[in-house]
């Protein structure tokens, strides 16, 4: 092995040495299951509680506890040709899953050996095997040992997984849970992981397609349950402190992180361009501004600048009436980001989570929504996910009507937004775009780190701009005494918009504004910000501690306030290849210093949209107890005009 930056290299020739073992036990091996069951026809009982077959029990003293399961041949590769019995020669699919398996278990015995040389294990396996381990290094042995068995296993699954990803299709299956989970040693881990992939094909694998599927899913759910049986155990420093490097593959193995190929999605929407968004003048900027953001991702270093200078924007929320522009401001991101992507031959993912995630069976609908963000989360890609009509997807806490499945969404969403193990890397972000954003719960909605009024058209000019662009060209009605999109030069416009936060626009602010301005004269320092917040605070008690951080965090991108220049897109060498100190020391050199008057321009645009979301939604509960009052009401009169 060779150190190659801060990855450890997994030399070809430490892998290709494991390659007769491996395909040994694809040969064929002798397995006694000891926690899973095998699989095939079972007896119907004559009466309930009367078997059919008789349990041995041994008399003999110790052997009671030892298992009386007769082992069985498994040979993995004669399971793979089964899978297309109608064909004489083994075909390229069944050929490459019979590779990616002998692959992965060559990977995964030589990360093990790697393991045992960078611990006292390998020692302690000499020692053993000489007959002179210390007694009271045994149990030390026994932990490396199981150490080894996950390990194995993990690094196991997530090679198979990633070798077969280009070849999975849409076809899915349903493997059920990993029980043949063992961790005396290593060899014996991969012999009962083996074991359980035979009885899962057999059980499935009709023809090769589904076959692939069985080995995939199969490989998915043993990452799944050894990861979490290692969050337990002991002496696994020397595996989760290290980064290993397949290079023949392009696998890196990240402790008991999957890995994943860097696969962008089909993209079939209608982009648009920039002057194709009529107003939203501020959220059409910052999307711009973001879009480029994400292309300063290092994905050697896995990690972005701008996340680490600050003025990254990992969730935004996009509030309006309808038909204000929302799909619109989708439309034009994506494909920003879509077209600066395959300039500079990156991989873009981008998913949205719709009403069609939310499931009846319990835990599923959560499971869609953890899926959508591990697929954006993807350090291996640049992604941007978008939550469209979250009031609708997200269930609100407390509110009756929301289902057990938007609920669990919500709670998805919350932990994956800032929970506890969030982790923004600057490889992606989420937009939440809603028509009544007062019904999404107030806890998911403080999760958005910046808001994009997307108020649509506002002026004269906006509005003949937009006439002039969805006429098209099929007329000759003259354009007349206006100059066409003049009004939407970002710069002009968006200067002018954050300009109008100078005061608050919502009438239950302004009261505060002014009152405290009055108190403490203009709000230029930050101990009269900090009075005025306070005050915010006591008008409504929902501004919380989240609320400053996300005003800052604004306030960081507004210290960001400038656009990459077009051409460190258009050529990517000026910038987007560049190592990640570089790329760094370009952006600081255009920050520019943070102000007072932007502070106080942040505070008021996030206050303005929280009292704007409480008082619709005061509203709104208050025209439903309107409504159920006039109910009772008339129940009232009725009940008593029927007693006479």
């Amino acid at each position: 092995m060779s150190l190659i930056g801060d990855q450890m290299e997994l030399r070809e020739e430490d892998i290709r040495k494991h390659y007769p073992a491996a395909l040994g036990m694809l040969e064929g091996f002798d397995h006694a299951p000891r926690i899973a069951r095998a699989g095939g026809p079972v007896a119907v009982e004559r009466s309930s509680g009367v078997g059919t077959q008789r349990r041995f029990r041994s008399t003999t003293p110790g052997l009671v506890t030892r298992s009386t399961v007769r082992p069985e041949g498994v040979r993995l590769l004669e399971r793979i040709e089964a899978a297309d019995e109608g064909e004489a020669l083994v075909s390229p699919l069944q050929a490459v899953a019979m590779n990616a398996v002998r692959r992965a278990l060559a990977i995964s015995l030589a990360l093990a050996e790697g393991f045992g040389e960078a611990t006292a294990l390998a020692g302690l396996k000499r020692a053993n095997l000489a007959g002179d381990l210390p007694a009271g290094r045994k149990g030390e042995f026994s932990e490396l040992l199981a150490a080894e068995a996950l390990i194995s296993l993990h690094v196991f699954g997530n090679a198979l997984a990633y070798l077969l990803s280009p070849h999975v299709t849409e076809v899915s299956v349903e493997v059920g849970d990993v029980e043949e989970v063992l961790s005396d040693n290593g060899q014996l881990a991969l012999h009962g992981a083996l074991w359980e992939l035979d009885q899962k094909l057999a059980a499935m694998a009709q023809d090769e397609t589904r076959m692939v599927a069985v080995i995939s899913a199969y490989a998915e759910q043993l990452m799944e349950k050894v990861a979490l049986r290692a969050q337990s155990a002991a002496h696994l420093g020397a595996f989760t402190g290290a980064v290993w490097k397949v290079e023949a593959d392009d696998l890196v193995i990240r402790g008991f992180t999957p890995a994943s190929k860097a696969r962008s999605t089909s993209l079939s929407m209608s982009f648009k361009k920039p002057e194709e968004v009529i107003g939203n003048h501020i959220a059409k900027y910052q999307s711009m501004k973001l879009a480029k953001m994400l292309m300063a991702f290092d994905f050697d270093r896995r990690l972005n600048p701008f996340a680490e200078l600050g003025g990254f924007i990992f969730t935004f929320m996009g509030d309006g009436m309808p038909g204000t522009g929302k799909t619109t401001l989708i439309q034009m991101m994506a494909g920003l980001i879509n077209e600066y992507c395959a300039v500079a031959g990156y991989p873009f993912r981008y998913q949205n989570l719709s009403t069609e995630n939310i499931d009846s069976y319990q835990g599923k609908s959560g499971q869609n929504a953890k899926d959508f963000v591990n697929g954006i989360l993807d350090p291996g890609v640049i992604g941007f996910g978008t939550i469209d009509d979250i009031d609708q997807l997200a269930g609100k806490r407390g509110d009756r009507q929301s289902s057990a499945g938007q609920l669990e969404i919500t709670a998805v969403l919350m932990e994956s937004f800032a929970g506890a193990n969030t982790v923004v890397r600057g490889n992606c972000t989420f937009g939440m775009f809603s028509n009544f954003p007062e019904n999404v719960d107030d806890a998911l909605r403080q999760r958005a780190g910046a808001r994009f009024l997307v108020d649509g058209p506002q002026t004269r000019e906006d509005y003949v701009d937009i006439l002039h662009l969805l006429l098209g060209r099929g007329h000759e009605i003259p354009l007349g005494d206006h100059e066409a999109f003049a009004a939407q030069e970002i710069r002009k416009a968006v200067s002018e918009s954050f300009a109008q936060h100078a005061r608050p626009r919502e009438a239950g602010l302004l009261e505060v504004f002014d009152r405290v301005r009055a108190e403490v004269g203009e709000l230029n320092t930050i101990a009269k910000m900090g009075s005025y917040l306070k005050a915010i605070q006591q008008a409504d008690a929902r501004f919380t501690g989240r609320a400053i951080k996300n005003i800052t965090d604004a306030v960081k991108v507004r210290a960001m306030d400038f656009e990459l220049p077009d051409e460190w897109m258009e050529n990517p060498e000026l910038f987007l290849f560049k190592g990640y100190d570089a790329k760094k020391a370009m952006i600081e050199e255009l920050r520019v210093p943070v102000t007072a008057e932007m502070v106080l321009q942040e505070i008021n645009r996030y206050a303005d949209s929280e009292f704007r979301y409480a008082d619709k939604s005061d509203e709104a509960a208050i025209e439903d107890m309107v409504r159920e009052f006039e109910r009772t009401e008339v129940a009232k009169k009725r009940y008593l005009e029927g007693r006479g």
